[in-house]
């Protein structure tokens, strides 16, 4: 029989959560030493029942600090024959980078675009917060229990809380990649609970993306391009027009010399539509000034209706040849004498 001088474990899978202490044919003996390093606990079982608990430290064993194996072994003096037990060091440092992503899409009822199927993608971290509730809940008498055979019990929890949140939070499912953060705050929140009662502690919930099905995806890219040449339609139809001309004169054969005439044809009219819209729109704004009146007297161009020559000084409204008076125009009669003008 070998007696156990000093217990510990020297941590070097980065993947292990549990790890028993192999004992074979070794006791414990009151003095044994333990030590328990930063990020590890350990605990002594007896008979399948945990027992002690000890933190990180350095312990010399005896029934001052195992008080619970004091009492399932009725040491009623302390205990002075060596004992064998089943000890477990339980590592609790942060796992970091575990991936997650949701195997089967999430139903979203979105209200632009109804029913809608996504998938989401990111990672977790998590550590060992309580390790009594863990060994009793999870990892009961392995000898060993790693990071792999917990995830996808720890992935359902995650992606069952995504579905809640995600339904829960209203967000639109196009406004969804801009409100990653606030998603992953509210599941980590959400799924906060039901870690701790398996002894874990979710210390970290990222979403990295999300997708939509294709065919809401290639709808999307049709509305943008869509919307994009909306703006410029003109420009675009006759880039499109002369592309098809430039395909057309590849084709030597009549075929392709019909539509090279054909879109020519109507590329000439497209263009000379634009050009008739733009000499419209100068000649709304200049207005056609009147042309071909001069003075009577000098001869000098006359603009518009003046009243007196801008060179002579020669009087242009019409007047009584009799009487001199200013008169209309389309006056037959002088107002002021009576003589007739016309």
């Amino acid at each position: 029989m070998g007696i156990l001088k000093n217990i510990e474990w020297t941590d070097t899978n980065s993947n292990l959560i549990v790890w028993k202490y192999p004992i074979t044919k070794d006791h414990v003996n009151k003095g044994s030493a333990l030590t328990v390093r930063e990020s590890q606990v350990a605990i002594f079982i007896d008979k399948g029942r945990l027992a002690d608990v000890f933190l990180p430290g350095f312990y010399k064993l005896d029934t001052q600090n195992m008080p619970v194996l004091t009492k399932l072994m009725s040491w009623k003096y302390g205990f002075e024959t060596p004992f064998k037990s089943d000890i477990y060091f339980v590592n609790t440092k942060q796992f970091t980078n575990q991936k997650w992503g949701t195997v089967n899409p999430i139903l979203v009822r979105d209200k632009d675009y109804g029913a809608v199927r996504i998938r989401g993608f990111g990672n977790y971290s998590f550590k060992v917060a309580d390790a009594y509730v863990f060994m009793e809940n999870l990892s009961g008498t392995h000898t060993s229990f790693e990071t792999t055979q917990i995830t996808d019990y720890l992935r359902s929890m995650v992606v069952s809380g995504i579905s809640d949140a995600i339904g829960e939070s209203k967000i639109p499912v196009l406004d969804m990649a801009a409100n990653l953060q606030e998603l992953s705050r509210i599941v980590q929140t959400k799924v906060a609970g039901d870690f701790e009662k398996i002894g874990l502690q979710l210390t970290n919930f990222v979403f990295e993306s999300f997708s939509l099905p294709e065919e809401l995806e290639k709808a999307l890219d049709k509305n943008t391009s869509l919307g994009m040449m909306r703006g410029n339609m003109d420009v675009y139809t006759q880039m499109e027009t002369l592309a098809a001309m430039k395909e057309a004169a590849k084709n030597p054969g009549a075929a392709g010399g019909t539509m090279g005439a054909g879109m020519g044809l109507g590329m000439g009219m497209g263009l000379g539509n634009m050009f008739a819209n733009n000499m419209n729109q100068m000649q709304a704004s200049n207005p056609p000034q009147d042309v071909g009146k001069v003075c009577p007297s000098c001869g000098a161009a006359l603009h518009g209706n003046p009243k007196f020559c801008p060179e002579c000084g020669q009087n242009l409204k019409p007047t009584c040849p009799n009487c001199g008076a200013e008169v209309k125009a389309s006056a037959k009669f002088c107002p002021e004498c009576g003589s007739k003008l016309k």
